[in-house]
């Protein structure tokens, strides 16, 4: 039973990890990446459907985002869900395709996306020891079965699984901090 409320917290703390990285994702960087925009919803005769289920997203150049849609009379549209999703990017449809030129940050925004970096990575912080007190919850209802010392050393191990992987949060916030403020 100790085995299966583990093997659950560390499944949904796994999540939580991807979850940042698709978050880390999203976020500008001053290098072009086809997760900018990927999730950018395009009506598509009449359903929102994400972008990349619409074209072909690449990047030719490290400050370009090239975006071939599959129907050529989804340029327009794609071209306006870009605009409507506020990335601060701006399309140039050339008739066959979408090319989106990625702009140089600035050091005012490059601290302001800093912010945005940390906080994500509390957020989700936050959310692994959510999950760690939750597991803790569970081993407290299985207390009857077991000694104390069994529970402390359950504990202990759920608090060892929560500190790696917070320590794995803290080093993906690094990267994208550094990733950021780099020129």
């Amino acid at each position: 039973m100790v085995d299966e409320i583990i093997k659950s917290m560390q499944s949904k703390m796994d999540k939580t990890v991807d979850a940042l990285k698709k978050d880390f994702g999203t976020i500008r960087t001053g290098k072009a990446n086809p997760m900018m925009v990927e999730d950018v919803r395009v009506d598509y005769y009449g359903t929102l459907t994400p972008l990349n289920q619409l074209g072909k997203i690449a990047c030719p150049e490290p400050r370009v985002i090239l975006i071939t849609p599959f129907e050529k009379g989804m340029l327009k549209d794609i071209e306006k869900a870009i605009f409507a999703a506020s990335l601060g990017l701006t399309p140039n449809n050339d008739g066959s395709s979408i090319r989106i030129n990625i702009p140089e940050l600035t050091g005012e925004r490059r601290k302001e996306l800093a912010k945005v970096v940390k906080q994500k990575a509390e957020e989700k912080k936050v959310a692994i020891r959510n999950i760690r007190r939750d597991a803790n919850d569970e081993l407290k209802k299985q207390q009857a079965e077991m000694s104390q010392d069994e529970v402390k050393g359950h504990q202990d191990k759920i608090q060892k699984i929560t500190d790696s992987y917070i320590a794995k949060l803290g080093e993906l916030e690094k990267e994208k901090e550094k990733e950021i403020t780099t020129l």
